[in-house]
């Protein structure tokens, strides 16, 4: 594990001010006003969830953070350094895994990484290449040139080039794209080893039920705005809808149901019943199907997950 990582401060890890980039007009192509005034803070040692549908703004915030895009206004601050007063600094405390697979086909793993700390200026007495290959599993394909490498191997291998400075903060952009089960688990195994030593973790995802299960807190951005950032569990808690699931042995008639509740056959044939907690309990919807005569073989209840929540704030 990176040293000194774990020693928390209790600060943020990032804060982000009314950040803004708009791209320059090409050709017959107006300018783009890629990120609107985006405000956000990123506790220090969370796993953060940056979600939104493609073209909302994720990677150019991504790449102002890793310092490879200008932004137009605003002030990024990454572990205490502001990019324009200490930009040196606030790109040391960062590592990303960016989701391209940018690997010189002609360098082994091990030579990747060496370069790699190079580049940062990690004096080679401090460097832990070894323990890095062994932490993504490429101990023995340390001297294979990455071009024979597998797909699930070279992005490992990513992972491992984000390390090599030991940074505060990792950002995996869009990490679990493409790949395997069992390379997908050994990625988020390493993550939460990161994540337990004090590595604050940015984590972009298509697959909304990872960053549901993973991620402390979410912020989900929309046209190049922050339409709500809130820890996980508040974020499921907002949609005020539930679904009963009712195994009635086979159809039957369809009783009345208390106000805002709706009901329809599944294709399976049991009988789902939508319902707002807020207004109506289960009790209730229970004693109505009861007094119709409505056999109860099994019940179930299914409550909204992220991808209801995303699907609701970025409609449009």
């Amino acid at each position: 594990m990176p040293d000194g990582v774990g020693q928390k401060t209790g600060r943020n890890a990032i804060e982000i001010s009314g950040l803004r980039k708009t791209y320059a007009a090409t050709g017959r192509q107006a300018p783009k006003e890629a990120l609107k005034g985006v405000d956000l803070a990123i506790a220090e040692g969370s796993i953060f969830g940056l979600l939104g549908p493609n073209g909302a703004g994720k990677s150019t915030m991504i790449n102002i953070l890793a310092g490879l895009v200008n932004k137009s206004a605003g002030q990024v601050v990454i572990w205490g350094f502001d990019q324009d007063v200490n930009p040196r600094q606030s790109r040391a405390a960062i590592g990303v895994m960016p989701q391209e697979l940018n690997i010189d086909p002609f360098f082994t793993p091990r030579a990747s990484l060496e370069v790699q700390a190079g580049l940062y200026g990690v004096p080679k007495a401090e460097r832990w290449t070894d323990e890095l290959l062994a932490l993504v599993g490429l101990t023995d394909q340390a001297e294979s040139y990455t071009r024979n490498l597998s797909g699930g191997m070279k992005r490992r291998l990513l992972l491992a080039k984000a390390l090599v400075h030991r940074p505060n903060v990792l950002v995996l952009d869009e990490p679990t794209a493409g790949v395997d089960i069992g390379l997908r688990e050994m990625l988020w195994a390493n993550v939460r080893r990161l994540n337990e030593a004090g590595m604050t973790i940015i984590l972009t995802t298509h697959y909304l039920e990872e960053a549901e299960q993973m991620c402390d807190e979410i912020a989900i951005i929309n046209h190049g705005q922050v339409v709500v950032q809130a820890p996980t569990s508040a974020l499921l808690g907002r949609m005020d809808g539930k679904t009963m699931i009712i195994d009635a042995g086979g159809r039957v008639d369809l009783p009345a149901l208390p106000h805002g509740a709706r009901a329809e056959w599944r294709t399976d044939g049991r009988l789902a019943i939508s319902y707002p907690p807020s207004q109506i309990r289960a009790d209730q919807l229970l004693d109505a199907l009861r007094g119709a005569g409505v056999p109860i073989v099994d019940v179930g209840i299914e409550a909204p997950d992220l991808e209801d929540v995303f699907v609701e704030l970025t409609r449009g």
